[in-house]
């Protein structure tokens, strides 16, 4: 008989924190897209006698972060070196923290399970090395030496690749959320490593590989998938899985090897010199609680409570753009909110998926989507016609000025439209003779002639009973 293998999956996950100035320096910590080395001074170079100071703004982000994932934060805290020698880290140590992190303890709750959080930290980063293909040189680039960095470990209670990358939507609209990180894989603004074993039911853990350089939620979520196939049809061959660091090949769709088995490596920690403890009284705890916004947990369970599907309530509440969107219109819209919510996560999110790009790069505005959805509700225009006017409604046009200056209001006069049903059964004549032999589908066929002639103006439902009502009560 195949044996299941239990896969156990824990993540390290990077985000960098949405500050203006670098971690321990006053260089902007916004470099993204800037010439190399344009964002440096003494502290992020590391020359001798520069010394660091702490960034209050990234405390308080850090600790925005530990409270919404409940964690418990100390009454003090404090920076620890971590020595390695690496090109593109100046001093040959970062600065981090070792064993009094911001927050531990904590969890984020994915779909009614929770998944412990061990420890939310911070630290700075590392340069970024390039290896130009047409050089036997490398180069480096200190703009990102010294940025502002979370660090968050899971608990290795992550039961499936795709838990994971739900974790890791859950985390960055948390993130984006509190305004802590933009917590975009693209820009390099947030990165995870995934650790994951494999074991059967009911016996101890198994040997866990670290996989590496996943760029996308996607990709972790791929990785994942590969390694728990690879490590349990070792096993399954009678073989063993090897402690490894791996790299991840988004093209072959394959992991492979970096580094084998190598142990707990000597970082010597000890504690930073140059920065006192921090001390973070409960007053201070208090004011960072005060100003959090509603979390995404909170605004799907107000979602919930205005008679949202827990569906739609889901996606919205997750993605921050959307949730501020909608929650503007709802304020300027007379009825139920999941009308609304049908709109932006249907035709609005197909056309934002088209184009690639969000609701806020769109000139849509909640008050012209509140009055198209009004104009459907109240029967003034077909849902085929406000359909027809969304490219135009968001580019910023008013829909009701495109249906007044269109003539697209609804025909809900019945003589206008009998006329126009009677006009359309003289024309085909072969089409009402099938409705009338029986063939009741050939029906769909004149209504769609009728919906044609209206320019969709003409409510099917009333159209199907003046036709039916015409051709007698054979149908």
């Amino acid at each position: 008989a195949s044996m299941i293998y239990e896969p156990v999956i824990g993540l390290e996950v990077h985000l960098h924190l949405k500050t203006q100035s670098k971690m321990f320096c006053s260089c902007s910590a916004e470099y993204f897209g800037d010439g190399p080395n344009t964002h440096t001074c003494p502290v992020c170079l590391g020359l001798p006698g520069s010394l660091p100071t702490l960034n209050r703004a990234a405390v308080e982000k850090g600790l925005r972060l530990a409270l919404a994932l409940s964690c418990q934060v100390p009454e003090f805290t404090q920076f620890h070196r971590k020595n390695y020698y690496y090109p593109d880290l100046p001093k040959n140590y970062q600065i981090s923290q070792y064993d009094r992190p911001l927050g531990k303890g904590g969890f984020l709750e994915i779909s009614g399970h929770r998944i412990g959080v061990t420890r939310v930290h911070l630290e700075e980063d590392a340069g970024k090395s390039l290896h130009p293909s047409y050089a036997d040189y490398s180069l480096v680039d200190l703009n990102r030496a010294g940025a502002p960095l979370i660090e968050l470990v899971t608990e290795p209670e992550i039961s499936s690749p795709e838990e994971a990358r739900l974790f890791l939507a859950h985390l960055r609209s948390l993130a984006q959320t509190l305004l802590v990180s933009d917590a975009n894989p693209e820009e390099g603004k947030m990165r995870a490593d995934v650790n994951v074993s494999v074991h059967l039911p009911g016996t101890p853990f198994g040997t866990k590989v670290e996989v590496k350089n996943l760029n996308s939620f996607k990709s972790v979520q791929r990785a994942l998938e590969y390694e728990i196939s690879r490590q349990s049809q070792l096993l399954a061959s009678g073989a063993e899985v090897a402690q490894a660091t791996m790299g991840w090949d988004e093209v072959a769709g394959k992991t492979y090897l970096m580094r084998t088995k190598e142990g707990e490596s000597d970082y010597r920690y000890f504690p930073e010199p140059d920065l006192p403890p921090l001390y973070i009284s409960q007053d201070w705890l208090a004011e960072v609680k005060a100003g959090m916004p509603e979390l995404p947990r909170a605004k799907e369970e107000r979602y919930l409570s205005l008679g949202v599907r827990a569906y739609d309530a889901a996606i919205i509440a997750l993605e921050p753009s959307l949730a501020s969107f909608f929650d503007a219109t709802v304020a300027s819209f007379a009825g139920e909110a999941q009308k609304i919510a049908n709109w932006i996560n249907a035709d609005i999110a197909g056309y934002l998926n088209e184009k690639t790009i969000n609701i806020e790069q769109t000139a849509l505005t909640p008050a012209n989507l509140a009055e198209l959805v009004s104009l459907v509700d109240s029967g003034q225009i077909t849902g085929k016609v406000a359909k027809d006017l969304l490219p135009e409604v968001m580019a910023g046009v008013s829909p009701a000025a495109l249906v007044e200056s269109r003539g697209l209001a609804a025909m809900n006069d019945t003589g206008e439209l009998r006329a126009l049903v009677e006009q359309v059964i003289g024309q085909n004549p072969e089409v009402v003779a099938k409705v009338k032999s029986g063939k009741t589908q050939a029906l769909n066929v004149l209504l769609g002639q009728v919906m044609k002639e209206s320019r969709g103006r003409a409510t099917p439902e009333l159209v199907r009973e003046l036709l039916q009502e015409a051709l007698g009560a054979q149908v």
